[in-house]
């Protein structure tokens, strides 16, 4: 891919896919790319991660990250591998919470390839992890922070604005001005009236807009979400079973902490233990209440949701409470059961039908996590098919993604961009979006291609 004699936006991920987050402006002799993420879920998407970067990492000038979440951040550490040397731009708190993701992930990526070799699943005969330890620190020393709502200059006529878009703490919108172009990045966009965080701010207008279409297609049901969660709580208590919640450690763990803690505070769950069983999960609650300025958590409440579970700190501890069969609440990462110790519960916990499995979040396809969603009763975990016979439920009031009313909501107001795309859903949640963008706001809107390349000064 050479350099565009005009300004133009690649599509790099993020098309047909709910994850892979990236995007190459490329404009002034500079080339900018907006969020540097891993693709997840189905195989033939992972192996993407592997393949080599559509451009030669050393020829990027800078990276803009519109939040921590892997998807959108979790390749950098290879892309600095490669020879990327240029500023990571990121929000103070998405700093902080890349700083526990990418070394997070750069371990569970070198834990299991070394589980892999032990165990000999898998089909190489040396597997390697995507990237090491060294090579997530060496990305995180490239991260420059910014603040909401600040200008900033990147030279050859090129700025952006990072604005507050709800979902996460951090989490961005990014306005990016491209030769007097306007080219707006929704980022993930949250929920009004969220539990956690502030309402994300409107889109302003652009010459051309990309939004994320993650809940596309659905509504998400008008229900409280700590009844959802005192229902599911009280029933699987009441039958001495153990709650598993897969959650992301950062996002998920401390909504549902918070809602754990506020039904615990008025007697309407019985004191059955809580467990914490991510490390990454404390350390991000933390990160949160050192940043009170951007969500609506009071100090005092903050304090009860970190006070509220015991955590878990060693592999020893963890394995102890597999044994535990007494009635508890176990939440722990990952959010769509792709890695991490959560696994190791679902093994000892699933094949109990007192138990329950309660999915807190998005579980994007070919993941566990949608496996469960869609009705399968077998999970395969460690090279071998674990058995599920526990309840499933999917909390959908829990989400942290703004659904399609919604979405069309945060648009609303703004006047037409000259061009719309619409990414980062899978693909009948982007043309379900796209379909309401265009007749019910009659904007120009579509969905682009893997790897298409449009020119910004005329869009199409």
């Amino acid at each position: 891919m050479s350099h565009a004699q005009e300004p133009s936006l690649t599509f790099l991920g993020a098309t047909g896919t709910v994850t892979g987050s990236r995007y190459l402006v490329e404009a002034g002799g500079q080339r900018l790319l907006v969020d540097c993420g891993l693709f997840q879920g189905y195989k033939q998407l992972r192996l993407r991660n592997w393949n080599p970067f559509p451009v030669d990492p050393k020829s990027i000038s800078a990276v803009l990250l519109t939040h921590a979440h892997l998807d959108h951040s979790g390749y950098l550490p290879a892309l600095v591998r490669n020879g990327f040397s240029g500023p990571i731009y990121a929000t103070t708190s998405t700093v902080e919470l890349c700083e526990l993701l990418l070394l997070d992930s750069a371990h569970l990526q070198e834990e299991e390839a070394g589980y892999a070799r032990r165990k000999a699943f898998s089909r190489h005969r040396d597997p390697k992890p995507l990237y090491t330890l060294d090579d997530a620190q060496a990305a995180l020393e490239r991260f420059e922070p910014v603040s909401f709502e600040q200008d900033l200059d990147i030279g050859e006529g090129l700025g952006a604005r990072f604005i507050p878009a709800g979902h996460l703490l951090g989490a961005a919108s990014i306005h990016l001005s491209v030769a007097g172009r306007t080219v707006h990045f929704s980022g993930d966009i949250g929920r009004p009236s969220d539990a956690i965080m502030r309402d994300p701010h409107p889109f302003p207008g652009a010459d051309i807009l990309i939004v994320e279409s993650t809940y596309g297609n659905r509504s998400h049901p008008h229900v409280d979400a700590e009844s959802e969660l005192e229902e599911v709580i009280n029933r699987v208590a009441k039958r001495g079973g153990t709650i598993l919640v897969p959650a992301f450690a950062v996002g998920r763990v401390q909504a549902v902490m918070l809602h754990i803690a506020r039904l615990r505070a008025r007697g309407a769950i019985p004191p059955i233990p809580v467990y914490l069983n991510t490390p990454m999960g404390v350390n991000a609650t933390r990160i949160y209440h050192r940043h009170h300025e951007e969500h609506e958590v009071s100090r005092g409440e903050c304090k009860a949701m970190f006070e509220l579970a015991q955590r878990v700190r060693t592999v020893e501890e963890s394995k102890a409470l597999n044994r535990d069969k007494e009635p508890k609440i176990i939440i722990s990462a990952s959010g769509m059961l792709s890695g991490g110790r959560i696994l190791h519960h679902v093994v000892s916990f699933g094949d109990d039908p007192r138990n329950a499995i309660v999915l807190s979040g998005f579980q994007a396809g070919g993941t566990r996590g949608a496996a469960l969603v869609r009705g399968d009763r077998t999970l395969r975990i460690f090279g071998r098919d674990v058995p599920i016979a526990a309840e499933v439920v999917q909390l959908e009031a829990l989400s942290g993604h703004a659904d399609t009313d919604e979405l069309l909501a945060w648009m609303g107001d703004a006047p037409p961009p000259s061009m719309t795309y619409v990414t980062h859903g899978e693909p009948e949640a982007a043309d379900a979006l796209r379909f309401r963008v265009d007749h019910e706001l009659g904007w120009n809107v579509r969905v682009p291609e893997h790897l298409e390349r449009i020119n910004i000064m005329a869009p199409e």
